[in-house]
């Protein structure tokens, strides 16, 4: 409890504060409902009810659902009622918002159409148009990113599947996949009970907020699904240990070419080799990986020319001027309203963890515990970069999910009682959020 009681009042905090200063500090923020980048207004839409009924739905009967259906079932249902979920508090700001976020003039979309009529050369060109002022240079979203975030949605584009709502519902889609994913990686490495304890809480995750739609919840499902397949690897012998050995790197390669932060996945790749105390994956993982590398390399495009290229675009514009004395805590707040209450209290499972470091997780419902360490190690290595100052509470969902499926040891060997407060709390700020504050991506 009194890391959930923490993480409420660092939030209070991160909203107080601004109003302390004077009125050029919050402009300097650039984020009118700091920590969370939008501005407050009460509002309510076409997913208020269906976000009411899935909350009540899932508090209600989720612990036995989690408790009786098959596994297999169990994982589908969780990402299906995630995609909900997430589609239900896209909404409530508005259909048509959800319909357009990804096609404004600053988002991946605009720059399909150039893009998909000379795919060869966008490639090629890429790092060069990363900086700003420049006749070409690339918009923010795509900027901000290597080249496989506008390369899916071209590739969606030529298969007749353009436009913002498409894009909209394949994004909040693959985010949603992220449940099943990491319910797999903790059956896999701990066991199925205590997955079964994790799947309320990613089907309720808070962070769904930020899914529905964002490019962020297809890189956060994409990152996830390595993991996955990195799992199954390091507790596997033979071929199929190669063959999802290959698949791990092959999807983390992928990912990291979806977004520069996502190499801090290595991270958690560290994490569940640790975890399996099992480095034989890496024989095969790291070199499908590096073929990734190789094959966006022969294209014309370098990984660090365009990590480097995004450095200066970043602080060509509002980094420049966004204090990190404030963002520098204040990440960690609005990264809380994405994991929730719960999942803060999972993290204040972690130093029992670590105090208890020699004995063995693999097997054991603890092993949910070393992934959440792993991924609140992921948050902290973003968060003292300085590279993301403010808007995490949607860049950082490949690394929350992760969080707030930890909430699951919370319920483990007790009641279905405390699964359901743990779940209304979770519910309850999810909801606050959707309705206080109009969120931008």
């Amino acid at each position: 409890m009194a890391w959930a009681a923490g993480a409420v009042l660092l939030v209070a905090a991160a909203m107080i504060v601004p109003h302390l200063f004077d009125v050029g500090f919050r402009m300097r923020l650039v984020a009118e409902s700091a920590p969370l980048f939008g501005k407050f207004r009460l509002h309510t839409g076409p997913g208020t009810v269906p976000a009411l009924v899935i909350a009540f739905a899932v508090v209600l009967w989720g612990p036995a659902l989690a408790r009786r259906l098959p596994f297999g079932r169990l994982v589908a249902l969780s990402s299906v009622v995630l995609f909900a979920w997430a589609l239900s508090l896209g909404t409530i700001a508005g259909w048509q918002r959800l319909a357009t976020k990804l096609s404004g003039y600053d988002q991946y979309l605009h720059e399909v159409p150039g893009a998909s009529a000379h795919v060869g050369a966008a490639v090629r060109d890429f790092a060069r148009r990363i900086p700003d002022y420049q006749p070409d240079s690339w918009t923010v979203h795509v900027s901000g990113h290597p080249p496989g975030a506008l390369l899916t949605f071209v590739g969606l584009d030529r298969i007749g599947l353009g436009g913002g709502t498409w894009a909209a519902l394949f994004c909040t889609a693959a985010g949603a996949s992220a449940a099943a994913a990491v319910l797999l990686t903790v059956r896999t490495l701990g066991t199925e009970e205590i997955a079964r304890c994790s799947a309320p809480f990613l089907a309720l995750f808070p962070g769904a907020l930020w899914l529905a739609p964002s490019g962020d919840a297809y890189f956060a499902g994409t990152a996830a699904w390595g993991i996955a397949a990195l799992a199954v690897a390091a507790v596997s012998r033979g071929r199929r240990a190669a063959a999802f050995g290959v698949l791990a790197g092959l999807i983390l390669g992928w990912s990291v070419f979806l977004n520069y932060g996502l190499v801090l996945m290595g991270l958690m790749a560290v994490t569940v080799l640790l975890i399996a105390r099992n480095p034989r994956p890496l024989f095969t993982a790291v070199p499908a990986a590096l073929a990734v590398v190789g094959l966006f390399a022969l294209a014309g495009f370098w990984w660090l020319d365009g990590y480097h290229g995004v450095v200066l675009r970043y602080y060509q514009g509002i980094a420049s001027f966004r204090p990190f004395v404030y963002w520098g805590w204040a990440n960690l707040a609005a990264a809380a309203c994405a994991f929730g209450v719960a999942g803060a209290a999972a993290i204040g499972r972690v130093p029992g963890l670590l105090r208890h470091i020699r004995r063995p997780l693999l097997g054991t419902p603890a092993a949910l515990i070393g992934l959440v360490a792993g991924a609140a190690l992921m948050v902290l290595a973003a968060d003292l970069s300085a590279l993301s100052k403010a808007e995490v509470e949607r860049i950082w969902l490949p690394f929350t999910v992760w969080i707030a499926a930890g909430a699951g040891m919370l319920w483990y060997g007790r009641g279905d009682a405390t699964a359901r407060a743990w779940l209304a709390a979770q519910a309850v700020g999810a909801l606050l959020v959707a309705h206080t504050v109009l969120i931008y991506q």
